[in-house]
């Protein structure tokens, strides 16, 4: 069970494929048009929600959503990508260009 107030991530599919406009490209509209939203667990219960139930959120900005119930503390996942000396070196020659009395340093 995930606890009332715990931040969470849920999931909602806001229009299904075949409604979608058919002026989209193909590779869209074959596509539902989906939502995912982190918020505060809402619940009737002090006890909670399990992953899966339907349930609402209060976001950051007060608004209330509802939607299928995907993690409790949702981190965050991204990242930048790998290093590439090349960009180093690039920001470096911009540097130079930029405040030439540095170029020295």
């Amino acid at each position: 069970m995930i606890a009332k107030d715990t931040w969470v991530l849920i999931h909602r599919i806001i229009l299904p494929a075949a409604e979608r406009a058919a002026v989209m490209p193909d590779d869209t509209k074959q596509k539902p048009f989906e939502m995912w939203v982190k918020g505060r667990l809402c619940t009737d219960t002090e006890a909670g929600a399990e992953l899966g139930a339907e349930v609402e959120v209060i976001t950051r900005t007060g608004r209330r959503e509802r939607g299928t119930l995907l993690e409790a503390n949702p981190a965050f996942t991204h990242g930048f990508g790998e290093y590439i000396p090349e960009l180093l070196r690039i920001s470096e020659q911009v540097r130079d260009m930029v405040f030439p009395e540095r170029a020295a340093e």
